[in-house]
């Protein structure tokens, strides 16, 4: 045995990642099949609330009808497209603080609880009318 094998510079002679043969990737097999484009998946994943969201609304007296809902889902839309990952919503005297990725709103609080207060590990704000 003349060659030497030294930890760290094993390759298989190819420089992409390892991956089996005749493995595929699910989410872009599905999506080839159905012919919707990532845009469209995004925009048909629909907008959670946390458990401590949905306190928050219930205990500051917030009430969201589907019309609302669906303006917001589009600001979150547009703020995942500017590559956001973590968002102030601002709608009508509601402050929301939304996880983009994930679009589940995090918390959210009325006008009177957003008085002096700071947001904090944001990364964009969305003003929506």
């Amino acid at each position: 045995m003349s060659d030497r094998m030294f930890i760290g510079q094993l390759t298989t002679g190819r420089t992409g990642p390892l991956q089996s043969p005749n493995r595929k990737s699910v989410g872009n097999v599905e999506l080839a099949k159905a012919g919707a484009s990532f845009r469209e998946v995004l925009s048909n994943q629909e907008l959670k609330f946390s458990h401590h969201a949905e306190m928050r609304l219930q205990q500051r007296g917030i009430k969201l009808n589907s019309d609302q809902l669906g303006r917001i889902e589009s600001a979150i839309d547009q703020a995942a497209a500017k590559g956001a990952k973590d968002s102030l919503v601002l709608f009508k005297g509601i402050a929301m603080i939304v996880n983009v990725p994930n679009r589940t709103v995090v918390t959210a609080m009325d006008g009177a609880s957003m008085n002096e207060h700071v947001f904090t590990q944001i990364d964009s704000a969305v003003v929506v009318n």
